[in-house]
């Protein structure tokens, strides 16, 4: 027989005083650190403890007792269940004081290093509607509320709690996955992240299916029909779909055919309308074929000038307008006068390569995934720029002295690593190459902040300019200029 676990404290009366990491806010109960999600500072709360450790406890809001005069009201039906958009309850302002207070406390606490003052952070142009794309799952198991759980029959609830579901229809479910249950789908009806249309694409996908007896994905199970859905759109206008299925029985192509056509004929405005199937464990594409139903296997972005073609396997900044300031600032510190040798790190499908070429002698791109350098090399083409060169490879393998000594020493390095940061051989690297400035550009300062440490012995942090990318999250992109001390 299991020991009975001893109910966790109840904690009352609780005020709120600031904001934490990962969307969380924060309270200090009897020298506790208690992390709270779906709180702003000054509310005052009941708060039922959910996880204690020795120096921080985590909790949730059993009650308001009073709501901070700072809190707005979210502008999302499914806050507080969806924690894509924790932040939504808290006014843009304050939002971005602690984006700005995040980068400030990372650099200074993590890279330990001589810090300028920091300009102040660039808001996002847009605070809704800001995305060009976004991934929905299609799941035979949707969410449900404590509340729904308690009214199912006793039979029914612990088939829901060992993960098996009957057939139901009404359990199904697109919308996002649901941090802490893997397999279960929050249903969205309307999300503030996109232009409108794509809400009503998304769930005529989802009326089309239900009406005709479609059958929805089965994350253990590994069977259902429908699977994933993939919306990108882009600022020429153009719309992309990409609908995954998985084929479990004979005439699974031809219902999946005929929801595309259904879509196709409802949203003209689809210019790349695309399916796959996907028998793998994973709704990663990258390694998958994708069909086109409709239209181009592409859509176009532009920024200044510049076109960028983007496909169903294409990286592209989520934010289109604010990833045009961000590359903007970064271009800003490079500081190009036509004659520098730049090397762009972690180039991806040559974005910021492209958009300093014009203004540098020679720019090379460096990144990981093969299909991104074949995506950078066209946007080069079609854009008729012709002193780019691009590499794909682990950069720690492809960035080493016998590299330099081939293409020369870089005047300027651009580095954009991912949220892990730069290995330290390609540190060590980037020390022996000498360039005279570095442009970080962070997605994470506090692995920016280690990167920032190691190269501090040879280059002095001159610029800090943070970003907001992601309106209502605690994420925040920042660019930093490091010029030699020698």
């Amino acid at each position: 027989m299991s020991r009975k676990r001893k109910p966790l404290p109840i904690l009352e009366n609780v005020t709120i005083t600031d904001i934490a990491a990962e969307g969380k806010s924060l309270a200090r109960v009897n020298d506790m650190v208690v992390f709270v999600p779906f709180t702003v500072p000054g509310d005052v709360v009941d708060l039922q403890i959910r996880k204690k450790k020795h120096s921080y406890c985590e909790a949730e809001v059993i009650r308001f007792v009073e709501y901070s005069k700072i809190r707005t009201a979210p502008m999302c039906q499914h806050f507080g269940t969806c924690g894509g958009c924790k932040w939504q309850n808290l006014p843009y302002e304050e939002q971005l004081k602690a984006k700005q207070k995040q980068v400030y406390d990372q650099l200074r606490r993590i890279g330990k290093v001589e810090l300028p003052e920091f300009r102040p952070i660039a808001g996002s142009v847009k605070t809704k509607e800001y995305r060009n794309k976004l991934e929905f799952g299609c799941s035979n198991k949707r969410w449900m509320t404590k509340e729904e759980i308690a009214t199912l029959p006793p039979q029914e609830k612990q088939s829901d709690e060992n993960g098996e579901t009957k057939n139901d229809t009404s359990r199904n479910a697109i919308g996002f996955h649901i941090t802490g249950a893997f397999d279960k789908i929050l249903p969205i009806e309307k999300c503030h992240l996109m232009d409108d249309m794509h809400n009503r694409i998304r769930n005529e996908i989802r009326d089309y299916a239900t009406n005709s007896g479609m059958t929805f994905f089965d994350l253990r199970a590994q069977k259902g029909l429908l699977r994933d859905i993939i919306i990108r759109n882009s600022n020429t206008g153009e719309w992309m779909v990409i609908v995954q299925f998985h084929y479990d029985e004979e005439g699974d192509e031809e219902r999946a055919k005929a929801l595309l056509q259904h879509i196709a004929d409802k949203f003209p405005q689809i210019s790349s309308l695309m399916y796959l199937n996907n028998q793998k464990c994973n709704d990663t594409i990258g390694d998958q074929e994708i069909i086109t139903f409709r239209g181009n296997d592409y859509i176009y972005e532009t920024m200044e000038d510049l076109k960028f073609k983007v496909g169903p396997k294409s990286f592209y900044q989520t934010n289109t307008e604010q990833a045009y300031h961000l590359y903007s600032i970064a271009r800003e510190f490079a500081g190009l006068t036509g004659n520098e040798l730049v090397y762009d790190l972690y180039t991806g499908t040559g974005t910021i390569a492209n958009f300093v070429a014009r203004q540098a002698r020679q720019v090379i791109g460096i990144e990981y995934v093969p299909e991104a350098i074949e995506d950078a090399k066209i946007n080069s083409e079609i854009n008729s720029i012709d002193n780019t060169l691009f590499y794909a490879g682990d950069m720690k393998d492809i960035l080493n002295d016998g590299f330099i000594a081939e293409h020369g020493h870089p005047d300027v390095i651009i580095t954009d690593p991912p949220r892990a940061g730069m290995h330290a051989d390609v540190v060590q690297t980037i020390l022996r190459a000498a360039p005279k400035r570095i442009v970080y550009v962070s997605c994470n300062p506090a692995t920016q902040a280690r990167d920032l440490a190691d190269l501090d012995a040879y280059y002095k942090v001159v610029k800090v300019q943070p970003v907001d990318m992601f309106p209502h999250t605690p994420h925040v992109e920042n660019v930093v200029l490091l010029e030699t001390r020698a």
